[in-house]
């Protein structure tokens, strides 16, 4: 994760949940509004660094541990590493679909074996 509000929000979110709280009661501690809370979550949001201690008390920890990547929940590294993996994977069928395509398409037009055993 390269973007630190992503990596904050999902430290909050994080947080937030592992302190069994909804949106709803986490805007209420700190007095704010619960689509402000959703944004920051999400990312689209960086709070004061005043709301930042608000939301670090609420949830019970130091305000630095809403920026630890150590911390950052194991379901946001599996999403990031599928991300990453379907990125790979399907440049790679692609090339590969792309490459036999060509193949079958020289086979109905009569190429030579070499041709097509190289893809060419």
């Amino acid at each position: 994760m390269t973007d630190i509000s992503q990596l904050l929000g999902a430290n909050i979110k994080y947080y937030r949940k592992f302190c069994s709280l909804t949106q709803e009661k986490l805007a209420e501690k700190v007095n704010t509004a619960t689509n402000y809370i959703s944004a920051i979550e999400a990312g689209r949001r960086f709070p004061s660094v005043k709301m930042l201690k608000k939301i670090a008390f609420a949830l019970e920890i130091d305000t630095p541990e809403l920026f630890v990547t150590e911390n950052m929940p194991l379901d946001t590294m599996k999403k990031e590493l599928e991300e990453q993996v379907w990125t790979d994977v399907g440049q790679s069928l692609s090339d590969y679909v792309s490459k036999r395509l060509a193949v079958l398409k020289k086979q109905k037009t009569g190429g030579t074996n070499s041709e097509m055993l190289n893809g060419n």
